[in-house]
């Protein structure tokens, strides 16, 4: 399969060790989040000094990549997180890039947007370095779309909470994404999940059933390690609310390791797949997509 080329990507910068390979042969990507365009499938991954990377594929298993689609910016040469955890999400015509990032102007993590034409790029900063709340640790920013009223959906990390059990918050976003135009609601806290031993609250995903519910997943760590775990907002909406669910993944699934940091996307055949990294130990981690069905208005593997 060719490699990717500037011919066949607007924007992104293929690197030297650029190769072709197959799903099954264990994608290197931690926090991996998968768009689908018509027929093709972008995998977005971070934790790279130089940027956010993608493999493109046709049919989530032969894949091409990884380009650079983002070079990280100047202003944060040096400082000592990359960008990691980041999205890409359609929303009215464009793509925005969500990814986290420390703010070396706040001396805090943080969230950064950005925007293009073309989900490979060129992304330009819209938010004027970062969003979020002055004084938080903010991360794993994912964009919620309700009745019309776009949202950010992040972490309050517990490295900036007082009592060590981080939450899952919500602020409402401007209509050009720039900017909160909203105080943060709570919507849970880390331990409200039984099988959470610790304060962690990682990688939100929302996904509303075809009966209506919203269901949220999430990853925190329990007795068997790293897992994904799964709320429901008794309200149907974002504000809640919230209740936790059970896990989705943990470890001995499948016979693998633990892992998370989990989000869903349709197939172009239709079908809902969960995309995640399993072991939860870099440079370790490998993608993982296994197929989910709704039943009785929840979200159950396949």
């Amino acid at each position: 399969m060719a490699k990717i080329s500037n011919e066949n990507i607007v924007g992104a910068e293929p690197r030297a060790e650029g190769f072709a390979f197959r799903y099954s042969e264990g994608i290197p990507v931690r926090d991996p989040f998968v768009l689908r365009v018509g027929g093709t499938y972008y995998l977005y991954e971070g934790l790279h000094r130089e940027g956010v990377l993608c493999y493109t594929s046709p049919d989530l298993e032969t894949w091409s990549g990884p380009a650079l689609v983002f070079r990280t910016p100047e202003a944060f040469h040096g400082v000592k997180d990359f960008f990691w955890a980041p999205e890409v999400h359609f929303y009215r015509g464009k793509f925005y890039l969500f990814t986290s990032v420390f703010s070396s102007a706040t001396g805090h993590r943080s969230i950064s947007v950005y925007r293009a034409d073309s989900p490979l790029g060129p992304f330009s900063d819209i938010a004027n370095g970062c969003v979020g709340m002055p004084g938080w640790d903010c991360i794993d920013g994912t964009l919620f779309v309700e009745k019309g009223q776009p949202w950010l959906v992040f972490v309050h990390e517990w490295t900036s909470m007082s009592d060590g059990n981080g939450a899952m918050c919500a602020a409402r976003l401007s209509d050009d994404l720039t900017r909160l135009v909203s105080e943060p609601v709570t919507l849970f806290r880390a331990r409200e999940q039984p099988s959470a031993r610790t304060g962690v609250t990682d990688g939100p995903f929302l996904y509303r059933t075809a009966g209506g519910k919203l269901l949220m997943t999430w990853s925190n760590y329990g007795k068997q390690d790293y897992f994904i775990a799964k709320a429901v907002s008794d309200s149907g909406e974002l504000t809640g609310p919230w209740r936790q669910e059970g896990l989705l993944y943990e470890r001995g699934r499948d016979g693998r390791g633990d892992g998370g940091h989990g989000m869903l996307f349709f197939t172009k055949e239709g079908r809902l797949m969960m995309a995640f990294h399993s072991p939860n130990d870099h440079p370790n981690e490998r993608l993982v997509l296994r197929e989910l069905e709704e039943r009785n208005d929840t979200l159950e593997w396949k």
